[in-house]
């Protein structure tokens, strides 16, 4: 959750890689930043949070988002596609907001706070969508494939990390990195749906998480002293 990787851009190609898809080709050819497409995608994801995948209709995002439904097929061909498009952003908004660009990263606990911060208000904010996406990857490929770099890819970018400040002799985990970014990312997930039951709960979560995510990386202070010692 620390390291910066850059997301394919929903438009041009598909969350698998393996090429372009005829609704990206479309989208990507002339409509994809249109004021309207916003809207029509911000009204599918208060509609799919609440109604859920099946029971959401064309007709309902178009009255979402203030449209007829030839209004909505100026855009979009299919429910699938809008669904394809609006969870390609999901991932890219999900992923864009765990870097820490302003972070000084060699301030291991800075980071350590800033990332679990975001991580957790990614997570609750895009929450319904986000198992939405998970129980629509069953049973589509593409939307597997999505669903994987959401659930794997904060993992990977925090054992970089880990082995990164391990090497370069600033902290001493527990365990292996990978281990403990999979401990971490567990913990964050956990803390942030917490959080979206009760927004309340974001500072006390964010405190708690950075201080286990701190115990298992046991990062060495400024004189180089453990800050967490092994028992």
């Amino acid at each position: 959750m620390a390291n910066r990787e850059q997301s394919a851009p929903a438009s041009d190609q598909s969350p698998s890689g393996r090429g372009h898809r005829p609704w990206a080709t479309r989208t990507a050819r002339d409509r994809s930043d249109t004021p309207v497409r916003h809207r029509l995608l911000d009204a599918a994801e208060a509609v799919f949070a609440r109604r859920g995948y099946g029971p959401a209709t064309i007709a309902d995002i178009a009255a979402e988002a203030e449209l007829s439904r030839a209004g909505f097929y100026v855009y979009f061909a299919s429910k699938e596609e809008i669904f394809q498009v609006l969870a390609a952003r999901v991932r890219d908004a999900f992923l864009a907001a765990q870097e820490v660009p302003d972070t000084d990263p060699d301030d291991v606990r800075a980071v350590a706070h800033d990332s679990m911060a975001a991580f957790i208000a990614a997570y609750a904010e895009h929450l319904p969508l986000l198992r939405l996406i998970e129980q629509q990857a069953q049973g589509d490929t593409e939307i597997g494939a999505l669903w994987e770099e959401i659930d794997r890819r904060p993992t990977r970018r925090t054992a970089r990390y880990i082995r990164r400040v391990t090497a370069a002799g600033a902290a001493s985990p527990v365990a292996d990195p990978s281990a403990v970014a999979t401990a971490v990312g567990g913990m964050c997930v956990r803390f942030a749906r917490l959080v979206a039951e009760d927004p309340d709960r974001y500072e006390d979560a964010v405190r708690d998480v950075t201080a286990m995510y701190l115990h298992l990386l046991r990062p060495y202070d400024p004189e180089g002293h453990q800050a967490i010692p092994e028992e």
